[in-house]
């Protein structure tokens, strides 16, 4: 039982003495007003600039946009770029949140 509460005494000083440097680690801060001006100064990340982080390069082959919503099924994706066979320019389906599809050509 003694040892137990020798044990138990020797923790607890050490979460003290921890928790007093802590406390003295943040006197050594500057204090919250400052913190808030640094922050306002700082730009926001709606504000930055997004970066690219991946580029991918494929072949666009001339097709129809029912072939390319066959494709975009066939690869699950939201969207498919291809090269308008009828148009002979780049053009964009989707899937649209209704369910249905759209496309997106450039005007001429």
């Amino acid at each position: 039982m003694y040892s137990a509460s020798d044990l138990l005494i020797a923790k607890i000083e050490r979460r003290a003495k921890r928790y007093k440097e802590k406390l003295v680690d943040h006197k050594h801060h500057p204090n919250k007003t400052d913190d808030v001006a640094m922050e306002a100064s700082a730009p926001s990340p709606e504000d930055a600039i997004p970066q690219i982080i991946k580029v991918k390069r494929f072949d666009l082959k001339p097709m129809s946009p029912e072939e390319a919503v066959m494709q975009m099924e066939l690869l699950d994706k939201e969207f498919f770029i291809f090269s308008n066979a009828r148009s002979g320019s780049i053009s964009v389906i989707y899937k649209r949140k209704d369910g249905n599809v759209g496309l997106i050509e450039p005007s001429a």
